[in-house]
């Protein structure tokens, strides 16, 4: 049989090419880069699948999928919802969840912990959101399209972090971290947007019991709780009591994410004293040409070093890093799937593209996220509040903010928020928002490549 595997010379070791992985130590920051570079693919080419679904043959079978009941039956208890709503309300919760954790982690130790360092992707996302907004209620001003406004402040941070990769070459390493910041302050803007501005009516029974249960959750953290499990019980019947409350449920993911502690259990020194320690044993037991699985000592060295390992990550830590490939590479695509479908008449396409409701978000993503986000930093920077970091250049911000034009996922999810009963309308949504991400990339990346090569 050929060998794939690598001997080392005298040692009797085989390593496999993956297992040299194992000796490369990557950032937290530069995985997460890489799996939202790799989602944004994964993303794109779900976004055309569900585009060929609606316009071929199979626009009935894409149709009756979404609109397919599916109920969760306990006893006398039933939750019956469409596969539609199941993905938009259940699945997307683990999306929310995500970014509650990534926007906890990054106001505690990330970009957005040193209140100087932040003032300019915080600045500048503030001015991509009001700008937008405001170019869509301009065009929108009353009637149910009015309802639109919060779609173009969105910027979908997979797709526009992949865009920004592609120049990882020739851009420099901050301009990437602050689209990253800029991208999470969207989406806490965006979360508070769903929060306040998309609940239709409460239920305030149901309100109070959520807020009670969100009180638990905070409550077990302040006891230093840091199993899993109990979290994740109260969050599910938090999700259940917000979604009947009439908040939407997917804020649960949110609330959720925010009460994960984020302090381990053990502190770096004792870590560090007791793996020493754990190693010197693994050695001593060691003995040549005998498996590990027939060395009782050795395995029980491993698993108590994985047990500590656990207990050296904060929970935070270790769920984000749990839950990120599931919800990038998972739940994402399948909301695309059943979100991204829209069928394309050619014959009245430009009537589409020239109605007020595609118009407002089109110019508010492309047109209203440059203007919103140049014109805030250049006045933060001129007036003293914020500061440009040395390696990046006025023109590379103006590139980065055509690229947050992008505004996919979140965009979509807040159209099928303000027109689920307005069909006609998220039609035009969902077109707006896919014509104008696609052109505010193009423009993006070829924003940055002529500036890049102006150097």
């Amino acid at each position: 049989m050929k060998q794939s595997e690598n001997q080392d010379s005298g040692s009797g070791v085989h390593t496999s090419p993956w297992e040299k992985s194992f000796d490369k130590v990557i950032s937290p920051f530069e995985e997460f880069i890489h799996r939202q570079t790799t989602s944004g693919m994964l993303l794109m080419g779900t976004a055309i699948l569900a585009l060929v679904l609606a316009n071929s043959a199979l626009a009935s079978f894409y149709s009756d999928l979404q609109h397919m009941l599916v109920s969760i039956r306990i006893g006398s208890w039933s939750l019956e919802k469409t596969l539609h709503h199941w993905v938009n309300d259940g699945l997307m919760a683990l999306f929310f969840f995500v970014v509650g954790l990534e926007l906890k982690r990054e106001i505690l130790v990330g970009e957005l912990a040193n209140l100087r360092q932040a003032a300019l992707p915080m600045i500048a996302a503030i001015g991509g959101m009001l700008v937008p907004a405001l170019i869509y209620l301009g065009l929108n001003p009353d009637g149910d399209a009015a309802r639109g406004w919060g779609i173009p402040m969105a910027t979908d941070i997979a797709f526009a972090i992949g865009a920004l990769v592609l120049l990882a070459h020739r851009v420099p390493k901050a301009l990437i971290t602050f689209l990253v910041a800029l991208a999470i302050v969207d989406d806490l803007g965006a979360v508070v947007v769903i929060a306040i501005f998309y609940t239709e009516s409460l239920v305030y029974e149901a309100l109070w019991i959520a807020l009670a249960l969100l009180g638990l959750l905070v409550a077990f953290n302040l006891a230093g709780i840091r199993r899993i499990s109990p979290y994740a019980i109260v969050a599910v019947f938090l999700w259940y009591f917000l979604l009947k409350s009439g908040v939407h449920a997917t804020i649960a993911g949110v609330l959720g994410a925010f009460t994960v502690p984020a302090i381990p259990k053990y502190d770096p020194e004792r870590f560090s004293r007791q793996v020493k320690h754990l190693i010197n044993r693994f050695d001593k037991s060691y003995k040549p040409g005998k498996s590990i699985m027939t060395n009782v000592e050795m395995r029980s060295v491993v698993q108590t070093l994985e047990n500590g390992i656990l207990k050296v990550e904060a929970p935070l830590q270790r769920l984000e890093h749990a839950w990120h490939l599931p919800v990038a590479f998972l739940v994402i695509p399948i909301f695309a799937l059943f979100n991204a479908g829209i069928p394309l008449h050619l014959d009245s396409l430009s009537e589409t593209l020239s109605h007020p409701v595609t118009l407002g978000i089109g110019i508010g993503l492309i047109g209203g996220k440059f203007i919103g986000i140049t014109l805030s930093s250049w006045l933060a920077i001129k007036l003293g509040i914020a500061q440009l970091p040395p390696d990046i250049r006025f023109t590379q911000i103006a590139g980065v903010s055509l690229l947050a034009g992008i505004g996919f996922t979140m965009a979509i999810f807040i159209a099928e928020l303000g027109f689920a009963s307005q069909p006609e309308y998220l039609l035009m949504a969902k077109t707006g928002i896919l014509a104008a991400s696609l052109l505010a990339g193009i423009g993006g990346y070829v924003w940055l490549r002529l500036v890049a090569g102006g150097k």
